[in-house]
């Protein structure tokens, strides 16, 4: 039997699809009856492989076009927005999103290459006696003065300054998220706009952790309390622009827009999770960071938000034998 032939005998299933689906958009989704559920979901399950096929073997554009039309239409039947229920929230919040950020392989890649540039970049800013001028070299000579003029003088300030601090720091935050993110479909320059980061940043830390450099202690005092948070949320946003960046190029047999929708899906939970990171270091670097409060308040709460990350992305992100991660 060819292909056309047994479409053709397929088609009085989506006579009743359609009609299912006529009948649910004029009264809503009936709850409570097993059996018609079971068999929309059969009947939109054998459509899709129906479209499939139809494509495959470049049956007429008319009947790809209808049956485009009724697996999108059964589609948002089937995955309408339901009502809010606080069950699937937390479902959602802490199951399905750690496990899908603790399995993406772009988060993994990013953060190895972040991290792992950034403490390189570190030491090797630190080594004032073998490596006087990398700091200089990298950064810039006008750059590192005007960091130590920064921090040369004691924090403390009112509070409409941390008021101020906070919103640029919103500002600048959320911009280089968004860069890093924006490069990411691009994938070359993502990468390379994560490891400029990482290097100039970690170059930046070493050069004012040198004990001959002016303002090293108000610096990390400064920027011990919100430091995990922008980090991580550094390597989330390129790890979700990667992502979609991939979805052009591994397409795993689609098209590239079907790739690239998948792929968006994907990166949903870590672009969000880097969104919650920025705020949470802009609110975290305009109002804790330049107080004059102990250090070792700062340092605990870079602790506790460390400890708090890692319990979130590792602990809950790590799959269970036996149950399946989304």
């Amino acid at each position: 039997m060819n292909i056309v032939s047994l479409l053709e005998q397929r088609r009085h299933g989506w006579e009743e699809l359609e009609r299912l689906c006529d009948e649910m958009q004029s009264r809503g989704r009936t709850r409570g009856k097993a059996p018609g559920a079971t068999r929309f979901a059969s009947l939109y399950r054998s459509a899709c492989a129906d479209l499939a096929l139809a494509e495959a073997y470049q049956l007429p554009p008319a009947t790809v076009e209808y049956l485009h039309r009724l697996v999108g239409r059964a589609h948002n039947q089937l995955y309408r927005s339901r009502n809010f229920s606080l069950d699937r929230s937390v479902d959602m919040l802490v199951r399905q999103a750690p496990r899908q950020i603790f399995a993406d392989p772009c988060v993994h890649v990013c953060g190895i290459l972040f991290f792992g540039l950034f403490w390189l970049s570190m030491l090797l800013g630190m080594s004032e006696e073998r490596l006087p001028d990398f700091p200089a070299q990298v950064v810039g000579e006008a750059q590192l003065e005007q960091m130590e003029s920064n921090f040369e003088a004691e924090l403390d300030a009112g509070f409409d300054h941390y008021v101020m601090m906070a919103s640029f720091y919103i500002r600048h935050n959320t911009g280089i998220g968004l860069q890093c993110f924006a490069y990411g479909i691009l994938i070359i320059p993502c990468i390379f706009t994560l490891a400029y980061n990482a290097v100039a940043l970690g170059t930046s830390f070493g050069y004012m952790a040198r004990d001959s450099t002016t303002g090293g202690d108000n610096f990390f005092e400064f920027v011990t309390a919100h430091g995990p948070f922008e980090l991580t949320a550094i390597v989330l946003s390129a790890a979700a622009g990667l992502r979609l960046g991939l979805g052009l190029i591994s397409t795993t047999g689609l098209r590239r827009g079907d790739s690239l929708k998948v792929s968006a899906i994907r990166a949903i939970p870590v672009i969000a999770a880097a969104s919650v990171l920025f705020f949470l270091a802009a609110i975290t670097e305009g109002f804790l960071s330049p107080s004059p409060l102990p250090y070792t308040i700062k340092a605990m709460w870079a602790i506790l938000s460390s400890g708090a990350m890692t319990f979130y992305f590792v602990v809950l992100g790590f799959p269970r034998a036996g149950i399946d991660a989304t």
